[in-house]
């Protein structure tokens, strides 16, 4: 069978130059309505050999055990596959795949916006401003904290991390950095290395999360570990809401032991904690880490890319199962 008579299933809409590549290339299944749950997904697999699924969607052991066997590879539309069981992938002999370094800048972009934003007040400055609330500049108004100088402490220094350490620096911030290994020397290029995150918290004037979540760094930031941070430090999180436990942090950011929180991802999306709603100190994005043209494009081909070297015969090349 030639590729473009394979059919791929997708469960969420996608750019329209991505959709018709795949339209030209395969039998395509596109969905323009709500996103499929998983028994949707499960109704229309039986006429899929692939399926083309997004960081909302779960695919468990269960929904892999009931995908008919035609169904031999799952392309993820994004980075993180923590939402994919790739063990029971890969016992049912189905390949993953998903897209690494094409969202990379425009997610490090995004992490210096939450910073800055989350330290200067931005997001109660925006809201005052469009309430006609402003009633005039003053000495004390809407005091914030400096970022030039201060020490960023990273946690993952992955490519994205890579990404904000090089942002930060421009603004002459003093990198730190926790990971499971430490970096090449120059790749580090200046950054201080620690071996503990409980090292990297303690001289973290601002905190920047890119690590996945696995199960040893869900709640990676909890009562405990937020209390290791010097007072009124600054958390942005552009990585996965889970790794934060969000009755820690809400109590963090109304006690004053964080000053203010950048937030762009959160657990349970897109039911957000409603404390973080009502805290003027929280700066809050809808998950736009990788919301712009060129990067959600540049995923949708990554994604393409997989799909066409697998059905080619050839080792997809970004698999991860």
């Amino acid at each position: 069978m030639s590729r473009a008579q394979k059919t791929i299933l997708v469960t969420q809409q996608l750019p329209s130059s991505v959709e018709n590549r795949l339209s030209k290339n395969y039998v395509a299944i596109l969905n323009h309505g709500d996103a499929l749950t998983q028994e949707q997904i499960l109704i229309q697999a039986h006429k899929a050999d692939g399926l083309l699924v997004t960081v909302t969607d779960t695919v468990d052991s269960a929904f892999i055990g009931a995908l008919p066997k035609r169904v031999k590879i799952i392309a993820n539309f994004g980075v993180g596959y923590e939402h994919i069981d790739v063990e029971a992938a890969g016992r049912a002999g189905i390949v993953v795949t998903n897209t690494p370094g094409v969202l990379t800048e425009a997610t490090a972009d995004l992490a210096l916006l939450l910073l800055l934003g989350a330290a200067r007040r931005a997001g109660e400055g925006h809201v005052m401003m469009r309430a006609h609330a402003w009633r005039g500049w003053t000495p004390t108004a809407m005091v914030g904290h400096d970022v030039s100088g201060k020490r960023l402490g990273i946690v993952g220094l992955g490519r994205i991390g890579l990404a904000v350490a090089r942002r930060a620096r421009a603004f002459n911030m003093e990198i730190h950095y926790h990971n499971r290994h430490r970096r090449a020397l120059e790749d580090e290029a200046g950054a201080h290395y620690h071996g503990t995150l409980e090292s990297l918290l303690a001289v973290s004037d601002f905190l920047s999360l890119h690590a996945a979540l696995t199960p040893q760094t869900r709640g990676l930031l909890n009562a405990r570990t937020l209390a290791l941070l010097p007072q009124g430090a600054v958390l942005v999180n552009t990585a996965r809401g889970d790794l934060v436990d969000d009755e820690a942090l809400v109590d963090a950011l109304k006690n004053g032991r964080v000053a203010a929180a950048g937030l762009d991802v959160f657990s349970n999306e897109p039911h957000i904690h409603p404390s973080y709603a009502r805290l003027d100190n929280a700066f809050l994005l809808p998950h736009l880490g990788s919301a712009t043209t060129d990067t959600r494009n540049a995923m949708g081909f990554c994604a393409l890319d997989n799909l066409d070297a697998f059905f080619a015969g050839e080792e997809p090349p970004h698999r991860v199962a």
